[in-house]
């Protein structure tokens, strides 16, 4: 048996008569437990032009939901080549409309911003955990 600290911090510190092995084993326990049940972020991304097509604009939609569905979070790019830099107000436009189509289950994480020569979104899920759990 041992003299084993359990809470420092408080006044005066608790302390117990207990098998520090066993107590370590217990401790580990607890902690394999919480890393068990933590759920990890993955940041998908979806790509698109300033002038992608409706028929495209909607397949990579629907791919994002799913990507939301399962509790992952979206990064929405409209990458612009060339003289597309002229064209920044249509790639703000297809965000906009993706975040509408998305708002049911998403929403925006960090706003519509331009970096270099890609404008970007990122959306989280709003529930905590996503319909479509992975086993």
């Amino acid at each position: 048996m041992d003299l084993v600290e359990i809470a420092p911090q408080a006044k005066p510190p608790v302390c117990k008569i207990i098998d520090f092995g066993k107590f370590k084993y217990e401790q580990q326990k607890r902690e394999k437990i919480q890393r068990k049940n933590q759920i990890v972020s993955v940041l998908k991304e979806i790509r698109f032009h300033p002038n992608t097509d409706v028929h495209d604009f909607e397949f990579k939609t629907k791919h994002a939901i799913n990507f939301l569905e399962e509790g992952n979070k979206v990064k929405a790019t409209v990458m612009f080549k060339g003289r597309e830099m002229a064209y920044t107000g249509q790639g703000k436009d297809l965000l906009n409309r993706f975040i509408e189509r998305t708002e049911e289950i998403a929403k925006v994480e960090t706003p519509i911003k331009l970096e270099g020569r890609n404008m970007s979104v990122i959306l989280v899920p709003i529930s905590k955990k996503g319909k479509k759990q992975k086993k």
